[in-house]
């Protein structure tokens, strides 16, 4: 009975959480620096891994597929295959997971910190709101960081497969072929869709960590475990939405 009971506390708190800091959302404007500091951590310092990632995700998957596809000559088919696999799922997915290993425990080892460290109190104490300060500039930037990330983890997914599809011996498929039929096939609905789960799964994934770290309690210790509850948290959400919003979308 407790573990259910301490979910249930944990979802009323986060969702009273989001509705103290959208109270706030009109300071938002006055919080500029706060704002783009949280966009360069969950934009432009997690580019590059998921540059990385998305450029062997779309090579592993033109590989898979040219394996299989060659077989019964429809190899030229890959494009969309791909294509549809990082705009639809692999892209928001893998994007949405390195925000909450990177990101995500970054942000519940801070507020976490701050919370054992008694200076979330201290805000409190001099009629700051943290809603205000800590959590709001955090969910405006990765609203505006999520779509440029899973874009950039398409197209960088989208050329991986292409050089793997072009440079594979039993493959050699041409990139004119390959982008044919990525375009024939990808078109911007599916895109979109992708663009709204990243939102989504972005969203959640900073709302929670953030709920966890201004909920932590105790030493240094605790500090840790709010981190991996956190990071934990957020890779099963992200799953159980994914499943809801393909099935939504589609």
């Amino acid at each position: 009975m407790k573990p259910i009971l301490a979910v249930l506390e944990g979802i009323g708190d986060t969702v009273l959480l989001l509705v103290r800091t959208l109270r706030h959302a009109s300071s938002l404007p006055r919080q500029l620096p706060r704002f783009i500091d949280q966009c360069y951590q969950i934009g432009y310092a997690t580019l590059p891994i998921v540059a990385i990632l998305s450029f062997f995700i779309g090579g592993v998957l033109a590989l898979q597929a040219g394996y299989s596809m060659s077989n019964f000559g429809a190899k030229e088919f890959i494009g969309s295959l791909v294509g549809l696999s990082m705009a639809r799922a692999l892209g928001p997915l893998m994007v949405a997971v390195l925000v909450a290993g990177r990101v995500g425990s970054a942000i519940t080892a801070e507020l976490a910190s701050m919370k054992v460290y008694q200076e979330v109190d201290a805000l409190v104490t001099m009629n700051i709101p943290p809603e205000r300060i800590l959590v709001l500039p955090r969910l405006a930037a990765v609203l505006v960081m999520m779509p440029v990330l899973a874009i950039i983890a398409n197209l960088v997914g989208w050329f991986g497969g292409a050089l793997v599809a072009h440079t594979v011996d039993f493959i050699a498929l041409e990139p004119d072929k390959y982008f044919e039929t990525l375009r024939r096939y990808t078109k911007f609905d599916d895109i979109a869709d992708g663009i709204i789960k990243a939102e989504v799964f972005g969203f959640v994934v900073v709302l929670v960590c953030c709920s966890i770290g201004l909920r932590t309690r105790g030493g240094p210790r605790e500090i840790g475990a709010s981190v991996t509850k956190a990071v934990v948290t957020s890779l099963i959400l992200i799953l159980v939405l994914d499943y809801f919003l393909t099935k939504a979308l589609l």
